[in-house]
C-alpha cells in the first residue's frame, strides 16, 4: 500500500513540476495565434531565467531549410576545436567544386581559384544565408554523416541533415536539406547560448556569428535594434521557419518556429508564414517586455527582399 502511494506522489510531483514549467497565459496567447493557420506549425518558446515554457507541436519534425546551417556550424566548430581546420586558414575556391547548383550567391561569384579565410566562408553561410559556402562547410566538416555523429553525440533526436548524407536520401526527399524538431533547435541555440556546444570560446565566436545578420526582417523586426539578438530564418516554398535567442532585459528567451505543408507559397513579406513568424515575435517580446514602449516602424523603402 505504502508503494502504490508512494509511486501516485510522485506521479502528482512530476505532473505539478511540469505544469509549473509552462507559461499558461503565454500558451493561450500562442494557440490564438495559429488557430487559423493555413498549414503545420510548431513553436518552442523558454524563458531561459524562469525556465517557463511553452510548446506547441514542438517535438514534430520539420524541414529545417537554411536553418540547417546552425548544426553545420557547430561541427566546423568541432573540427577547429580538435584541431582539423583552422579558424582563418586560407581555403582556394574552384568552380568545379559542385557546390549549390545555380547559386548566385557571393562565394558562387567568386572567380576560379579565389582565396578566402573559412572564418569569412562561415560567415557568409549563416549571416547571408550563403548557400555554396554552406555546403563547402559540410563538406570541410566532415559530411553530414559527421555532423549527425555529433548531434547523436549531444542528444538531439530529430536534428539530422539529409542533403549529401548516405542512407537518408528518404528524409531528403520528405524534408529537403535538413530536419529538426522547434526544440531540438532552440536547445541548440541554449547550448551555444550557455558555452557548451563545442567549447565556451567555441560557443562565444558562434554566438557572435549568429548574431550578424544580415537576413534581420523577420523576427528581428519586431525586437528593437538595441536589444541583441542571434538568429537563422530558413526558407523554402512550403516551409518558412525561424530560430532566435533574444537578450531581453527581463531574462533571456529563446524560441523556435517551424512551418510545413503552406498553402501560401509567396515570397513576398506578406506571404503567411512569414507574417506568423513576425507576429509571434511581437507577441513574445511584448509578453516578456510589456513595458519597454516600443514599436516597430514599417518603412517599406528600407525592407529586404528575402
Amino acid at each position: 500500500m505504502q508503494k502504490v502511494f508512494f509511486f501516485f506522489f510522485l506521479l502528482f510531483l512530476a505532473t505539478n513540476v511540469h505544469a509549473q514549467k509552462t507559461d499558461k497565459k503565454l500558451a493561450r496567447k500562442i494557440h490564438a495565434l495559429v488557430k487559423d493557420f493555413n498549414g503545420d506549425v510548431g513553436i518552442y518558446v523558454k524563458h531561459l531565467k524562469s525556465g517557463k515554457e511553452v510548446a506547441y507541436n514542438a517535438d514534430t519534425v520539420f524541414p529545417t531549410a537554411s536553418t540547417i546551417k546552425v548544426p553545420i556550424m557547430v561541427a566546423v566548430f568541432d573540427k577547429i576545436e580538435n584541431g582539423a581546420l583552422q579558424y582563418n586558414q586560407n581555403l582556394i575556391y574552384r568552380k568545379d567544386m559542385q557546390l549549390y547548383q545555380g547559386d548566385e550567391g557571393i562565394i558562387a561569384s567568386l572567380k576560379d581559384s579565389a582565396h578566402v579565410a573559412l572564418s569569412a566562408v562561415q560567415m557568409l553561410s549563416i549571416s547571408m544565408s550563403d548557400n555554396s559556402a554552406s555546403l563547402w562547410l559540410q563538406q570541410l566538416a566532415g559530411t553530414g554523416t559527421q555532423i549527425n555523429q555529433w548531434l547523436v553525440n549531444n542528444g538531439y533526436t530529430k536534428m539530422r541533415v539529409n542533403s549529401r548524407t548516405p542512407g537518408r536520401e528518404q528524409d531528403r526527399e520528405v524534408y529537403g536539406w535538413g530536419q529538426t524538431s522547434p526544440r531540438d533547435m532552440a536547445n541548440l541555440f541554449i547550448q551555444i547560448r550557455g558555452g557548451k556546444a563545442v567549447s565556451e570560446a567555441a560557443s562565444e565566436e558562434m554566438y557572435r556569428v549568429l548574431g550578424n545578420m544580415y537576413l534581420d526582417h523577420r523576427s528581428p523586426s519586431r525586437i528593437p535594434p538595441y536589444i541583441k539578438t542571434a538568429s537563422k530564418t530558413g526558407s523554402v516554398n512550403a516551409a518558412r521557419s525561424e530560430v532566435v535567442m533574444v537578450n531581453a532585459p527581463h531574462g533571456d528567451y529563446v524560441f523556435a518556429i517551424y512551418t510545413k505543408n503552406l498553402k501560401d507559397q509567396s515570397w513576398g513579406q506578406d506571404n503567411e508564414g512569414f507574417k506568423l513568424i513576425r507576429d509571434l515575435s511581437a507577441l513574445l517580446w511584448n509578453h516578456f517586455e510589456p513595458r519597454y514602449g516600443w514599436k516597430p516602424l514599417e518603412e517599406k523603402k528600407y525592407q529586404k527582399l528575402w
